[in-house]
């Protein structure tokens, strides 16, 4: 077995184990500062709307020895507004001129043909009106909403509803530093980002609902012994699927890794930037809420219950007086008998059958 096998197997015994629940302040602390930061850079520096969403032209031209800032001044004095240029895999330019009717557009393709000292007719030129990217983004919003609704709901039933309320902020969480990352690196936001951020959302779930079953099983009749309080056992659900968790989130970060760094960045692959990006922070960012926030959550809300307040209270106690006569309690005087009963033994008592026999 490996050796990251092997350290699978023991987090999953509960062998060894890091205490993140013990430590959700610190996690709680660092996304809420992640979290102003991205709202703050959404007031400060809003967003970079694609061409789809503000409307304007787009000029693809042939391969061109001029450089991708000397066609963004061109294409800004020949148009009178900011325009973004980017060189893609051929070696052709694909410019995007935002405010332009189809005067103006006919106009800067003139003179960019000039500029470029290529044949107008080799420059290819797309109208974009605002009111597409207006529907897309309302229908976007919409299946969003949807999406969340039927999440809660799913969840509310398939375990219960503190989970699925965890699972919402998880997600809330997730797509807040994604669209947080965008403005603040200036990213363009295109359909191809609309597309990577509802693609994250699947991913989101599946690692926190991984989690999530682990705990509802771990939990069953958790009242019903006074060895582990509830966040104990949320915190072994955690490290139990920790490394398949681990595995899971690199193997999906490789490829798209690979389209944000070379597909995107060496290549100048256009639209991969766009999808990639948001993919990339989306699917890391899923993978730390559903570890440090989804659970921990969860744990606190349950916590809140009297049963389960109580519990912890007992376990406390028996810890507490334990300690005090110098020996480690570990919860070994509570067993079930054949009939689901706590029988209470002694510490060194071995259990056969239903019951001891005192015998003379």
């Amino acid at each position: 077995m490996s050796k990251l096998g092997d350290l699978g197997a023991r987090l999953h015994r509960g062998e060894v184990g890091y205490d993140f629940i013990g430590n959700r302040k610190i996690w709680y602390g660092l996304s809420i500062l992640i979290t102003i930061t991205a709202i703050v850079a959404l007031a400060v520096r809003g967003l970079n709307m694609g061409i789809e969403f503000q409307g304007g032209a787009v000029f693809t031209t042939p391969k061109s020895e001029v450089s991708v800032s000397q066609a963004q001044e061109y294409a800004e004095e020949a148009s009178g507004h900011d325009a973004i240029v980017q060189q893609l895999g051929n070696g052709s330019l694909r410019i995007q001129v935002g405010g332009l009717d189809t005067a103006q557009s006919d106009k800067v393709r003139t003179e960019l043909a000039k500029d470029l000292n290529v044949a107008e007719d080799k420059i290819a030129a797309e109208l974009v009106g605002p009111s597409w990217g207006e529907q897309i983004a309302t229908k976007a919003w919409t299946g969003l909403g949807i999406f969340m609704i039927l999440v809660v709901i799913y969840l509310a039933i398939a375990f219960e509803w503190r989970m699925a309320i965890a699972a919402l902020i998880a997600l809330i969480h997730d797509l807040t530093i994604t669209v947080g990352i965008y403005s603040l690196v200036g990213f363009e936001v295109t359909v191809g980002t609309v597309i990577g951020l509802l693609t994250i959302l699947g991913y989101s779930l599946y690692d926190t609902v991984v989690v999530f079953d682990s705990l509802k099983e771990q939990t069953k009749d958790i009242t019903k012994q006074t060895r582990f309080t509830y966040s104990e056992l949320a915190n072994r659900s955690i490290n139990g699927t920790l490394v398949r968790s681990i595995n899971t989130t690199v193997v999906a970060l490789l490829p798209v890794a690979g389209l944000l760094f070379i597909g995107g960045g060496v290549l100048g692959a256009g639209m991969l930037n766009d999808i990639s990006l948001s993919l990339f922070v989306g699917l890391a960012a899923g993978a730390y809420s559903s570890i440090f926030i989804a659970t921990p959550l969860v744990a606190d809300l349950k916590e809140r219950e009297p049963a389960i307040r109580a519990l912890k209270k007992r376990i406390m106690a028996k810890r507490a007086g334990a300690a005090a006569k110098g020996e480690s309690y570990d919860g070994s005087d509570d067993r079930s008998d054949d009939d689901g009963e706590i029988a209470v033994v002694g510490p060194r008592a071995s259990r056969r059958g239903r019951s001891s026999e005192h015998r003379g």
